[in-house]
């Protein structure tokens, strides 16, 4: 099986340790939600994978691309997408999709065909040529996740992306992930939304204070919980591995 994403020994300290010790491993073809409380260590570490923060110490490879010695190599097989979409507001959905893709030096030509095939799977075809600056926080959002895309990356790094979507984009947006899963790509996610990760994650990871508690497909992380039921729900295997000595005892 190919190894799309490892992760060893990840630390990192801002004012109080956010990330210690971190071991995880996403597969190629493989959907992976990492889960945690607020203040966990989630967006801290989807942020040292994506090249925007420096760990303090660890390892990070990208199918088989050492990220921390090789980061240029490692960022144009990756693509990294926020909670809260970062667009040039001026720029149509159109213009900013072939920006970026110039960015990644994906051919003029090549580009073109690929924003419109984005932003037609994402019903923005007909804004294509709107301005940003009007549109909602969801279709900013969409914006967003269609410039991630647009040079085709092996791993797709995500950030709450289902936050500010209605029902049906969100059923859009999920779609496409797992399209992108089917060719052999792989996708690490957060969200609060368990339900969501309970669907579509192949594998889930708990992390709590930093660490990395349990791992696994739901049947894996009941057992690691202790609920043997084969009933209980993700928040029911959530809040038991994250509860804390004290609610652990109530």
């Amino acid at each position: 099986m190919t190894e799309a994403l490892i992760v060893r020994g990840l630390d990192k300290t801002f004012t109080k340790p956010a990330v210690m010790d971190l071991d995880l491993t996403v597969h190629a073809g493989e959907l992976y939600a990492l889960l945690g409380p607020n203040g966990a260590g989630k967006t801290t570490t989807l942020r040292m994978v994506a090249g925007l923060t420096k760990p303090d110490k660890g390892e990070i490879s990208i199918f088989g691309v050492d990220a921390r010695a090789d980061p240029a190599a490692a960022k144009a097989l990756t693509a990294w997408a926020p909670d809260e979409a970062m667009i040039y507001d001026k720029l149509t959905p159109l213009e900013y999709l072939e920006f970026v893709a110039g960015l990644w030096n994906v051919e003029p030509k090549a580009a073109k065909a690929r924003a419109e095939g984005l932003l037609a799977k994402l019903g923005l075809a007909s804004e294509a040529r709107r301005r940003c600056e009007g549109f909602s926080r969801g279709m900013k959002q969409k914006v967003a996740l269609a410039g991630a895309l647009i040079h085709d990356p092996k791993l797709l790094i995500l950030d709450e992306p289902l936050t500010g979507l209605d029902a049906a984009a969100a059923r859009l947006v999920k779609d496409m992930l797992q399209d992108r899963v089917r060719a052999g790509g792989a996708v690490i996610l957060t969200t609060h939304i368990l339900e969501v990760a309970e669907r579509m994650a192949d594998r889930i990871g708990i992390i709590a204070g930093g660490r990395l508690l349990a791992e696994g497909t739901l049947d894996a992380l009941r057992a690691q919980a202790g609920e043997g039921k084969g009933d209980s729900t993700l928040e029911d295997v959530f809040l038991q591995l994250t509860a804390t000595p004290e609610e652990a005892a109530a």
